[in-house]
């Protein structure tokens, strides 16, 4: 296919790159790309619907949050075909995120460990860039919107950031991602613990059904967690979402462990490592949930999907629909299409 091939031609250009640097550049360009129709040259997945969470989403393959933090390329990454794209993590405020260097590359592994730290322009920012996108507007597909809190907001006054989030993206959102399981805020991952959990989900639960009758339209909400997690905690989580009636879970963000890359250049950089190390990770704990949830609520499966059969894991393992982050930068936009194959009924 052309863009499997064009993506091997530029690949070793951007990644002589920096990869923050590298990811400036690639963003804008597809951006442009769509605007000029170029992005028609590839062919797209074939329709294989899928209705989650009372969603229809065109096909299972989804774009992951962290690629567009601001929502400044839907309409770009609209056009290579995902079933639904997930943009953020955003916070209330705008932020510059954590000094640079902050992205590393390990090829040797197909992993990429990053410490952002929810670098944004702020809710407000995002969703204009969100209004002003053709894909909201003409309603061409789903779209989820992924919250978080700022770093300087002390994490016993984390649920005020997410509120205020989930008021303002509600109205344009197709579903909202609650982002607790980020390494690279400080304190975040405590909000998986089982008491900081339960307030926090009454709290949203409460605002998402009051919102709903103020907008007369329900948005689903799920929660986004890590691969860091044991059967005990996989328990109480699982727990925690059935009683609030959560609407879904995103399995997994990245991991801290550097088993996969150990004695490898970056393999000891501070961050979330992502990409293939974290696939059995990931379905480590889709299994888990699978156990504890049967099918009272819908895993979406995402970390280390690097090819077509890695997706199918991902279903066996658990999940009813799947994202992609890093395996795009390893293998370019033909991922998306050969995901969709591989799951294709």
């Amino acid at each position: 296919m052309p863009d499997k091939f064009l993506y091997q031609l530029a690949r070793p250009l951007l990644f002589s790159l920096d990869a923050e640097r590298a990811h400036h550049l690639t963003l804008p360009f597809l951006r442009r790309a769509a605007a000029l129709g170029l992005t028609g040259l590839s062919a797209k997945p074939a329709p294989d619907p899928r209705t989650v969470m009372g969603i229809r989403f065109p096909n299972p393959v989804g774009l992951a949050a962290g690629l567009d933090k601001d929502g400044a390329y839907i309409d770009g990454l609209a056009a290579l075909g995902f079933g639904s794209i997930e943009i953020g993590t955003v916070t209330p405020r705008p932020q510059a995120g954590n000094p640079k260097p902050r992205i590393f590359r390990l090829p040797k592994a197909q992993g990429i460990i990053n410490r952002m730290g929810f670098n944004n322009g702020g809710v407000d920012a995002f969703v204009a860039n969100v209004q002003a996108s053709r894909f909201y507007q003409d309603k061409q597909g789903v779209l989820g919107l992924n919250i978080g809190k700022n770093a300087d907001t002390p994490i016993e006054r984390a649920a005020d950031d997410y509120l205020h989030c989930l008021r303002k993206v509600y109205p344009y959102a197709s579903y909202v991602t609650v982002n607790i399981s980020s390494p690279n805020t400080k304190n975040l991952r405590q909000l998986q613990g089982e008491s900081e959990l339960d307030s926090l989900l009454s709290q949203l639960k409460q605002e998402q059904l009051r919102l709903a009758d103020q907008h007369k339209r329900y948005v689903p909400v799920t929660l986004k967690i890590a691969p860091d997690i044991d059967g005990d905690q996989v328990r109480n989580i699982a727990g925690a979402l059935l009683r609030h009636k959560i609407d879904g879970v995103i399995a997994t963000n990245t991991t801290l462990s550097r088993t996969a890359v150990a004695g490898m250049q970056h393999g000891e950089e501070t961050g979330g490592l992502s990409g293939a190390p974290v696939f059995e990770l990931s379905n480590t704990v889709i299994r888990l949930l699978k156990a504890e949830l049967g099918n009272a609520l819908p895993i979406i499966g995402v970390g280390g999907i690097m090819r077509g059969e890695d997706a199918r894991a991902k279903i066996e393992a658990g999940a009813q629909l799947v994202q992609l982050y890093s395996g795009l930068i390893y293998a370019g936009p033909a991922l998306v299409r050969d995901c969709a194959a591989a799951l294709r009924r």
